[in-house]
């Protein structure tokens, strides 16, 4: 059976965004494993002040007053929530690039199930980023099951 490029190009285009964010996901469980037993929101505002980024800005106000409750208790559940997602994110851009199948469902699944949360998340606060995420994952189910369903009918 000789693979459809076009299937392979998307694919790998959905396989590399997955990785990327497990990755990214990764960096940030071991950047918050680091900063257990220190004030998380005096490293912030060090590396406010090592970027040169205006700390008068109001961002910056509410982050560090946030971060100022953050202990680690609360890092190391935050540390343990994006390994879990991380490795969940590792496992379908992996699959998806070795062009296996069950990660084909494996991410639908996956990525159908974070759309209600998303959707309920701009109801309370309307972002941008929030509306690309959306509209991303809800092409990449889309993508997905239009391939299965192409494949299943090719092969009938």
């Amino acid at each position: 059976m000789t693979q459809n490029p076009t299937k392979s190009k998307g694919l790998l285009l959905i396989a590399a965004f997955k990785l990327v964010k497990g990755l990214a996901l990764f960096a940030v469980g071991i950047g918050a494993l680091r900063l257990l037993h220190r004030d998380v929101a005096a490293e912030v505002a060090s590396w406010i002040n090592f970027f040169r980024v205006d700390p008068e800005r109001v961002f910056i106000h509410k982050l560090l007053e946030k971060l100022s409750v953050v202990d680690d208790h609360k890092l190391k559940e935050l540390s343990i929530g994006t390994f879990l997602y991380s490795g969940l994110l590792l496992t379908e851009g992996i699959g998806l690039a070795l062009r296996k199948r069950w990660a084909e469902y494996f991410t639908i699944i996956m990525t159908t199930s974070f759309i209600p949360l998303e959707i309920y998340e701009l109801f309370h606060h309307v972002t941008t980023a929030k509306i690309v995420v959306l509209l991303i994952n809800i092409a990449v189910v889309a993508y997905l099951v239009y391939e299965l369903r192409r494949n299943r009918s090719q092969h009938v």
